[in-house]
Parts: C-alpha cells; sequence; structure tokens
C-alpha cells in the first residue's frame, strides 16, 4: 500500500478526540512514519510541511473556522507544491477556509445506522488504482451501531472538485449524497472523504477492513503524488477523455447527442453563431442522477459530427440559481448572444439572463441584477409543489413588431397548465401580458413545462410538455392568445421537453429522450439521458410535418437495399446486423400483423419489434432485454394514415426513434444485453406483406473527430 519510506502528517487544531486517536493508531500501524502536525504550529512557521509525502486531517467534532486561521495559506501552498490532503469526515468543511473550494459541503451532522454504511462509487472512475481492488461500486466501510459525523455535498456540488462516488445505506444507494470528492491545487492534489469512516469501534469486520483499504489507498495515492478524476472547471478536451472511457457500452448511443458522463436532459439554447450549431443541455457533473443543474454545451460544423465544449452555466452560490440553473433559451440581442434561463434557490425558481461576448459562446456573465422577473403574475393563482412555491419556469424568447416576447412555463390553479406571456422593450425589464393559452379541459395536465411558440408559415405551432407528453397546437396568435385549431401529440413514446433552433429558413427540434431503466443501472453505466437526432419541422396542408434532418445522411456507411420483398406467414431474416443503424422501409400489407424485428439476438430470446396493424403502430418491448426493465408497449395511431406506409426507423445503442410517413414520430428506449442482440428481421402473420422497398445503413459516430 506505501512505500517505504512515505511519511504522513496527521493534522490537528487541538487535543486529539477519542476518534482522532483511533485513526491516527490505525495509520501508525500500517504506514512507515505518522507525525503529529498541530495548525498552530503549522501557523507559526515551526513545521516544514515539506518533510511529508502527504497530509490527514480526520475531524470528527463541528469545525470552528477560527482553528484554521494563519494555517490555511501554508498548507494550500504546500498542496500547490505537489503535496496531498486529506480530509475526512467533518474536516471535508474545511475546503473552503483552505481556499480549495469556494464552496463548502452544505450538508453536515452525525448519522448511526443500523444496516452498514459507506461509498458508492462512480463507474467512471472504479477502475483506477485506488478503486480497482474492491469488488463492485459499493464499499461498504461503517459497521452498523457505529456513530459517524459527516460533511457531503447534497443539494449544491463542489465549483472546483470532482465528485468521485455517493454514499450506500445498507441495500440503499444514496444517489444525491456526494462524500467523496478530489480536487488539483496547482501540482498537488486534496481528497474529500466525508462519511462513513469510523476508527474508534469494531476492527474486524469486513467494513472496517474496506474502510482501512479505501483510507489506507487515498493516502498512498496522494503520497505518490496521483490525481483521482479529472479536473473541474473542465476543457473540452477533459470531457471528451470521459466520454472515451465510455466508449465501451454497447448501449450508449453514438450518432444521438449524450452527455460526455453523468446526467442529460432538456436541450437548451439552440443557437446557430459564427457558422456553428451550438446545443446547450440540462446536465448534472455530479453524477447520473437529476440534480444540481449545470448548463452542458456541445458544437457542431454541420450537425452531424459534434464536439464537448466546457460547462456554459454552474449555480453562483450566492445568486438565485445557487441550487439549479434550469431550462431556457438562447437569442441574439443586436449581436450579442444572450440566454434567458430558470434559477432555483430553495423554494423560488425564476427567470435570469446571461450574456457572453466570446466568439465560442464558451463564458458567460450572468446579469448582476438576476432575477429580471422577480416574481410569477401577483393576479393569478400559481401552483405550488413540494419543491417550489411556485410552478413557473422555462423560456421561450423572440423579438416582435419591435418588442420582445417571452413565454413562460406554468400551471394556475383550479385551471391546469399554461403558457404565460410576458412583453418588454429590452431582455431586462419585462411586463405581464396575459395567459397566452390554458390548459382548461381533461388530461391537458396540471403543469405546462417548455413551451415554445414557432411560426411555420401557414400556421403557427406552439407545443408544451406536461410532465407525460408533449402537446402540440396548431393555429395562430390572435389579440394575445393563442387560437387552437389542431391539437396532437409530438411523439407519441418517450421523448420530452423539445426545444427548436431556426437557421437556413428552417426549424430543426430535438428532444430528451430519457432513460427507461432505473436509477441503479444508470449510476452503474455512469450516463443517462440523450437527446433525439434533429428533426425538421414544417407545416404542409394543415398538417405537421416531422422528417430526420437530411444532414444525417452524413453518417451513412454500408448500404443494402432490397426491392419487393414479399413475406407471407413468416420472417426473414437480413445478413446485416448493427446496433447503430438507419432503416427505411415501404411498406403494404393485407396480414394481421406485419413488422421489423430490431435488436435481436440469432435465438430470439433478446428482440424488439416495431408491429404494423391496420390501425396502431406497436413498440413491443417485452423481450428487449434479459435485464430488469420496462416492457410495457409503446402505441401509436396511424389507422388514418395513407398507405403505402413510409416508416423510417433510427437504432443507437439503447434507442429507437420512429418516423411515419413523416406525420408521426415515436421515440422509446430498450436495452438489450447480449452483444449479438443486433439482428434484424421482417416477418408478417396471418396473411402477406410487402416491403416495396427496405433500405439500411450502419451509422458512424457524432463523436468521431476524424469521421
Amino acid at each position: 500500500m506505501f512505500d517505504s519510506a512515505v511519511r504522513i502528517g496527521f493534522l490537528h487544531a487541538a487535543a486529539l478526540s477519542p476518534e482522532q486517536h483511533a485513526a491516527r493508531e490505525w495509520c501508525e500501524a500500517v504506514a512507515p512514519v505518522v507525525e503529529r502536525v498541530s495548525l498552530p504550529e503549522v501557523a507559526s512557521g515551526s513545521v516544514d510541511l515539506d518533510r511529508y509525502d502527504a497530509l490527514w486531517w480526520h475531524r470528527d467534532a463541528v469545525l470552528e473556522s477560527p482553528e484554521i486561521g494563519a494555517a490555511a495559506p501554508e498548507i494550500y501552498e504546500y498542496v500547490e507544491r505537489g503535496g496531498g490532503l486529506l480530509l475526512s469526515l467533518r474536516a471535508l468543511r474545511a475546503v473552503s477556509e483552505l481556499g480549495v473550494d469556494p464552496i463548502a459541503p452544505d450538508a453536515t451532522g452525525v448519522e448511526e445506522a443500523d444496516v452498514p454504511t459507506g461509498y458508492l462509487l462512480k463507474s467512471i472512475y472504479a477502475d483506477r488504482g485506488v478503486f480497482e481492488e474492491f469488488d463492485g461500486l459499493r464499499v461498504a466501510t461503517c459497521e452498523p451501531g457505529q456513530e459517524a459525523p459527516y460533511a457531503r455535498y447534497e443539494r449544491v456540488l463542489p465549483e472546483r472538485g470532482e465528485p468521485l462516488g455517493g454514499g450506500i445505506h445498507g441495500e440503499e444507494d444514496r444517489f444525491h449524497q456526494l462524500p467523496l470528492v478530489s480536487w488539483r491545487v496547482g501540482e498537488g492534489s486534496v481528497l474529500g472523504a466525508g462519511s462513513a469512516l469510523a476508527f474508534d469501534g469494531p476492527a474486524d469486520g469486513e467494513p472496517a477492513t474496506d474502510r482501512s483499504r479505501l483510507v489506507g489507498s487515498l493516502l498512498a495515492t496522494l503520497a505518490r503524488g496521483e490525481h483521482l478524476g479529472t479536473p473541474r472547471p473542465r476543457s473540452g478536451e477533459g470531457l471528451t477523455a470521459m466520454r472515451e472511457r465510455l466508449d465501451g457500452d454497447p448501449q450508449r448511443p453514438s450518432y444521438h447527442l449524450t452527455p460526455p458522463a453523468n446526467w442529460l436532459n432538456d436541450p437548451n439554447g439552440l443557437i446557430e453563431w459564427n457558422d456553428r450549431y451550438h446545443v446547450f443541455y440540462q446536465y448534472n457533473p455530479g453524477g447520473p442522477m437529476h440534480g444540481t443543474i449545470h448548463w452542458g454545451h456541445a458544437v457542431s460544423d454541420d450537425l452531424v459530427h459534434w464536439e464537448d465544449e466546457p460547462v456554459a452555466l454552474s449555480p453562483s452560490p450566492d445568486g438565485p440559481d445557487r441550487d439549479g440553473c434550469w431550462s431556457g433559451c438562447a437569442i441574439d440581442d443586436d449581436g450579442t448572444p444572450t440566454l434567458l434561463y430558470t434559477g432555483g434557490r430553495g423554494r423560488s425558481q425564476l427567470p435570469c439572463r446571461a450574456t457572453t461576448t466570446d466568439p465560442g459562446l464558451r463564458t458567460w456573465e450572468k446579469d448582476p441584477n438576476n432575477p429580471i422577473i422577480p416574481e410569477p403574475p401577483a393576479d393569478l393563482e400559481v401552483i405550488a409543489s413540494e419543491h417550489w412555491e411556485a410552478e413557473f419556469r422555462d423560456h421561450c424568447v423572440w423579438r416582435e413588431d419591435g418588442r420582445w416576447q417571452q413565454l413562460i412555463g406554468a400551471g394556475i390553479d383550479g385551471e391546469g397548465g399554461a403558457v404565460l406571456r410576458y412583453t418588454g422593450d429590452d431582455l431586462s425589464d419585462w411586463e405581464y401580458a396575459g395567459p397566452l393559452l390554458i390548459g382548461d379541459w381533461e388530461g391537458a395536465g396540471g403543469m405546462w413545462e417548455c413551451p415554445e411558440l414557432l411560426d411555420l408559415g401557414e400556421t403557427q405551432l406552439l407545443h408544451v410538455s406536461n410532465y407525460e407528453d408533449v402537446i402540440y397546437f396548431l393555429g395562430g396568435v390572435e389579440d394575445g392568445r393563442f387560437r387552437v385549431e389542431t391539437r396532437a401529440l409530438l411523439d407519441h413514446g418517450d421523448l420530452y421537453a423539445p426545444q427548436s433552433l431556426f437557421g437556413d429558413d428552417r426549424y430543426l427540434l430535438w428532444g430528451w429522450i430519457p432513460e427507461a431503466r432505473d436509477e441503479r443501472a444508470q449510476w452503474e453505466a455512469g450516463w443517462s439521458g440523450t437527446l433525439s437526432v434533429p428533426r425538421e419541422l414544417s407545416a404542409e396542408n394543415g398538417e405537421l410535418r416531422q422528417r430526420p434532418a437530411p444532414e444525417l445522411e452524413a453518417l451513412r456507411r454500408s448500404h443494402a437495399r432490397h426491392v419487393d420483398l414479399d413475406v407471407a406467414d413468416g420472417r426473414r431474416e437480413f445478413d446485416v446486423r448493427g446496433r447503430s443503424l438507419e432503416l427505411r422501409a415501404t411498406l403494404r400489407s393485407d396480414a394481421e400483423e406485419a413488422g421489423i424485428g430490431v435488436f435481436e439476438s440469432p435465438d430470439g430470446v433478446e428482440r424488439t419489434s416495431i408491429r404494423l396493424t391496420d390501425g396502431e403502430l406497436i413498440v413491443g418491448r417485452e423481450d428487449s432485454s434479459l435485464a430488469e426493465s420496462v416492457v410495457s408497449p409503446r402505441r401509436m395511431p396511424i389507422d388514418d394514415l395513407a398507405r403505402p406506409i413510409e416508416l423510417r426507423a433510427f437504432l443507437d445503442g439503447s434507442t429507437l426513434e420512429l418516423f411515419v410517413n413523416e406525420r408521426r414520430c415515436l421515440s422509446t428506449r430498450v436495452y438489450p444485453t447480449r452483444p449479438d442482440s443486433d439482428g434484424l428481421s421482417v416477418y408478417a402473420r396471418d396473411g402477406r406483406a410487402l416491403f416495396e422497398e427496405f433500405e439500411l445503413w450502419e451509422l458512424g459516430s457524432a463523436w468521431d473527430a476524424d469521421p
């Protein structure tokens, strides 16, 4: 574990507590040299910290800032020169006083559990030397019944540190409790292990053994001058390195927009700027779970090949967005790129603004007067929830007749979901102008998120997300209210919270396709969420059209084409196999059921079916995965669509997107587990199906720098 000459400095503020005595005695038993170092000695300059390969401050008592005092600069400079520092239990709170991170852990206390507790390692780091000796991601380090102080991040994240793991409580995973964190400071490193480390107690159980292995490995790593994690703030190259560590996951999409690691949800701030396409998205750098939302950023020259950019927006510790930078949009304010987004703090969520002069849109300056709208409309009963005192968020902004227009999603108590309209002469001074539309019919939903109004020429399109579906309306705005002529679903599957970009005289829309597997599976994968492929929107003869963006054809590699494929009461397999494919089929059928099998294993144990009857398209997921997963089918009506059926399908890892007659879409997720679940077939049952044309292409990666 330790090299023979390693010297550890055991930091303390005053007389050692029983817990500190036990930790020091353990350290003396495993490390070659351990010496006590008091903070007053450090402050006075009477101790040479450079004689130590690593410092360890283990503290169970409440941390008092004056105890650190003048020792802080000495410790910081020691680390900056290349030293290592381990902060465990409540000593982790010292990161702000030491100058390591302006954001200290927000949760501290003492817990005594009747089950083993410990650490939940992030999969992206589980194969690093310090963790690779553990069998799995869950490491119990504290025996039941032991009293253990803690300091950890829960509602906030460190600004400069990289979370390495969450917590476990018996069999329960606590994804949002982040006590294991790494920092790079100059040439050195700081590691925090803020929970489940009680040395003053039983030493012969399995948790005590793993506690010793974990702390010993952390100290040995620091003593060797090694770094853990990827430093924050991260460069685009650092994010790409994280992405590459997850490349081997066959369930991870390759040509869809995904996070480099961790969590992704709503697309935000879509804009074309300086001849480049920018897609921002809701991102949690803390792990593959929702919470502590930042804005991730990806950029493309061609809508097909993408590059990771540094995080664009992060919560400000003292700002109205302390608890999250939620969804919003990007606009061009007379040559100044501007973001309008929802800031969350406590139980308040309010509109905020940020601008940039950076041509690459990498760095943003928040308006010091945020929030730019101080409260929801006073004359409306905007609904509240357990999280928010008023459900009032998400922004769509454009300029019309010399004034700015803004839509905000909300819900009105006793009425339903609502789109609220604001107007203003500039982007910081807004006046409430009334509701654009209220969902006062059964099934509309009580809260509407992510509203967007688009002008498609012959009609206007308004869409909202109501927690379950994306509802769209065709019609027009008259006297400040939206007149609905058509109401339907934008997608009949799992797509949510879409947003559009206007460029080249067309609208391109992306949506979030969330995971359909549980939180544990997402944590073990190390990533969560994907965006849809870009869709081109238009209106023709009063109907909404959705087509895959033609630029996607640049991803096509190998090609196979079949003409007049006749299948009667049977099944036909294809030689072509793959998990990243585009299919195009033209189908006439008098069969009771006809369709396509995708993600098939040779023995059919794993298989996803795209089934077409006279009235419905059904994605059958009952046999999609051997793992515990969702099995409910996804359905879409097609009885009113013209024949033959024109079907385009995009298969990518665990993502399936279907376009039928350019009229209807269905997006969903499936999780085949076997490496040979990559087969394709067509079939017909009780009748005959004629595939007038069947084409398929293998598609390349969106993240290939040299396509």
